[in-house]
């Protein structure tokens, strides 16, 4: 079953980041093999248990990264994304047609230089994310994009073809006193 804790995909990564497929980035012998990766992703089945799966992969990505101290932030800002993709960005009453494949949902997490990281999630919704002007503080939904926006330097979007979108947001590494 796709997306259960038994999937061999949980920890796949879209083939256009594979390296040596088109689109991927060359394997060279210059890189070492004993090297953490820069970048892993996480495939979401578009369900509401994903948040909880894309934050145990969050918390143990960032231990094995020994960024830890970024966790806190880590975790809401991802959080908020797989929210806002299973809620927004999967359709749930009629399927996508057979063309566009499956209504995937991928999270992934970079490290960029110097000292961020990327907290990204891909859904299959072409509309952009929206940005509530002003929410009720006793609301209880329409405020992920608010949070993300406090938490992160920067955060954005941009259309995937030949359909979705990934919004992402970039949080500073470095240990803050």
């Amino acid at each position: 079953m796709p997306g259960s804790a038994a999937s061999p995909a949980r920890l796949a990564v879209p083939p256009e980041e594979r390296p040596g497929t088109p689109g991927g980035r060359p394997l060279t012998r210059s890189e070492p093999r004993s090297a953490p990766p820069r970048s892993v992703a996480l495939r979401l089945a578009g369900a509401e248990q994903d948040c909880g799966r894309a934050r145990d992969f969050v918390r143990r990505t960032l231990s094995d990264w020994s960024l830890d101290h970024c966790s806190a932030d880590a975790l809401m800002v991802v959080t908020e994304l797989a929210a806002n993709a299973v809620l927004h960005g999967v359709p749930h009453s009629a399927p996508l047609p057979a063309a566009h494949g499956e209504a995937e949902i991928w999270l992934r997490l970079s490290l960029r230089r110097p000292a961020h990281l990327v907290c990204a999630v891909t859904d299959p919704c072409d509309s952009p994310p929206v940005y509530p002007h002003a929410s009720d503080p006793l609301d209880e939904h329409g405020r992920g994009l608010r949070i993300i926006d406090a938490l992160s330097e920067h955060w954005g979007w941009t259309r995937r073809q030949p359909l979705g979108k990934t919004v992402w947001a970039m949080l500073p590494t470095d240990q803050q006193i």
